[in-house]
């Protein structure tokens, strides 16, 4: 009798190890499980999320896009409205970080590759022709901005993501005008060359 005691208390041990180790990965299952979604609950929709990225690799692209511009462009105007892309683009990229933090999104570090395409496109041009390829980047990178952030000011499920949108779009819009006006008059310089 005594051995066939000794040979349960072993699985008697186990069992009972087994039960309470059973007992604390539930347990800690089930405070996992109530801690998440309170640390999840910042997070930004899955549409207002790739919103926020989207805008971030569009201020990437726009930041570069004008360094190349005054470092290249030959016209005051061009070099001026380079000027403006950056402190503009860096001034919306520091409010969107802000805001994407509070979101728990993680932004991109840089442009996408079809833009630094675009740049690598750009940096092969010299002179007038440069001014005018720059002026009719900017006029697309515009557009396809003023529809980005058109879209999230409507349809935005987070309130703080729509709201940002509604007040940058303005700037964009306004962005959008003066590109228009500078491939306006950078296509004539480039047709006198």
């Amino acid at each position: 009798m005594s051995t066939r005691f000794q040979r349960s208390r072993p699985l008697s041990t186990i069992a009972a190890v087994t039960v309470a180790l059973g007992a604390m990965l539930g347990a800690a299952g089930a405070s996992a499980q109530t801690a998440a979604p309170a640390a999840s609950a910042p997070r930004a929709a899955h549409a207002d999320s790739s919103f926020l990225k989207n805008a971030a690799e569009a201020n990437f692209g726009e930041i570069n896009a004008a360094n190349i511009a005054l470092k290249k462009g030959v016209s005051a105007d061009v070099k001026s409205f380079a000027q403006k892309m950056i402190d503009d683009h860096k001034k919306a990229d520091s409010d969107l970080q802000s805001l994407a933090a509070s979101k728990g999104v993680k932004l991109p570090t840089e442009a996408t590759m079809i833009q630094k395409g675009k740049e690598k496109l750009l940096e092969q041009r010299d002179g007038t022709s440069f001014d005018h390829h720059y002026a009719e980047n900017q006029v697309s990178a515009h557009k396809d901005a003023v529809k980005l952030f058109e879209k999230a000011s409507k349809d935005a499920k987070d309130a703080d993501v729509k709201a940002w949108a509604a007040k940058m779009l303005p700037a964009l819009q306004q962005h959008l005008t003066e590109a228009q006006a500078l491939e306006t008059a950078t296509k004539a310089a480039d047709k006198k060359k």
